[in-house]
């Protein structure tokens, strides 16, 4: 019984920082609001030359994964729903 009084603080204490950190993960990465979709994908394509195709998969990835990586191109590992959809032949599917 002792010894759970002397580790309650270190309880809280974790209990505290994981709260405090899984809500920092959820505003740099995921879970957008679908109208936030197509702002972020007319950022996402506006740096290719098939701007068409680019911004038709990235508003259904958007639709799905509630994420858009941030930049014009990369940065796909914030978004891991993003990153890990595949086409048939295993390309990304998600600009």
């Amino acid at each position: 019984m002792a010894s759970l009084s002397r580790n309650s603080p270190l309880v809280v204490l974790s209990l505290f920082l994981l709260i405090t950190f899984s809500n920092v993960a959820e505003i740099h990465g995921a879970k957008l609001r679908p109208s936030e979709c197509k702002p972020r994908c007319n950022y996402r394509c506006s740096a290719t030359s098939h701007k068409k195709p680019c911004m038709f998969f990235c508003l259904k990835c958007c639709a799905t994964c509630l994420c858009v990586p941030p930049g014009t191109y990369g940065n796909k590992e914030t978004c891991p729903c993003y990153n890990n959809w595949k086409t048939k032949e295993g390309r990304p599917k998600c600009p």
